[in-house]
């Protein structure tokens, strides 16, 4: 059943594509999210900016 909705997700596609501002657009946030990754993996992302991450509190 699964592979039906995508198949008409495809055809609807097909039929109608994303304008090109939709694309430039979704890649502008995947691209932005990228590099908050990347600054955050190389050490460059502000100390201000984390959040502090204590180990989880035991129930008592």
């Amino acid at each position: 059943m699964n592979n039906l909705i995508w198949l008409i997700r495809a055809a609807k596609w097909s039929r109608r594509p994303p304008s090109a501002k939709m694309v430039k657009l979704v890649f502008a946030i995947i691209g932005a999210g990228l590099l908050l990754l990347a600054l955050e993996r190389f050490g460059l992302w502000p100390e201000w900016a984390m959040m502090d991450r204590r180990p989880p509190r035991l129930p008592h």
